[in-house]
């Protein structure tokens, strides 16, 4: 009788395996990613009250709010990248890697 540790598993169950994992991965990073546009749009709520009885007198400073919280997404998404590449999931690494460099291009905007 072959023992349980000897058996490789087939290439169908290695698709199911990397396609339920690349699904958990992208749901995550959306929950993620919406979890950040909430706070942004929460602050941006707060400061538009707290405005509203000021006239301007100068441009105002910038929020690096959005820039902490897109450039906080972008590293963790990276790391996923890596940590998926290193543990052999290439495809889902690479797609991993392409919203890492998406996110982080749009974090760098301002100043591009």
């Amino acid at each position: 009788m072959p023992e349980l540790d000897d058996e490789q598993p087939s290439g169908r169950e290695r698709a199911l395996t990397a396609g339920c994992l690349l699904l958990l991965v992208l749901v995550v990073d959306v929950a993620a990613s919406l979890l950040v546009v909430i706070m942004l749009a929460v602050r941006g709520l707060g400061r538009m009250d707290a405005g509203s009885g000021q006239t301007a007198t100068g441009v105002p400073p910038m929020d690096r709010a959005p820039v902490l919280g897109f450039g906080a997404l972008a590293l963790a998404v990276g790391v996923t990248a890596v940590v998926l590449l290193r543990s052999g999931h290439r495809v889902i690494g690479v797609v991993q890697l392409t919203l890492c460099v998406f996110l982080a291009l749009h974090t760098l905007g301002p100043w591009l």
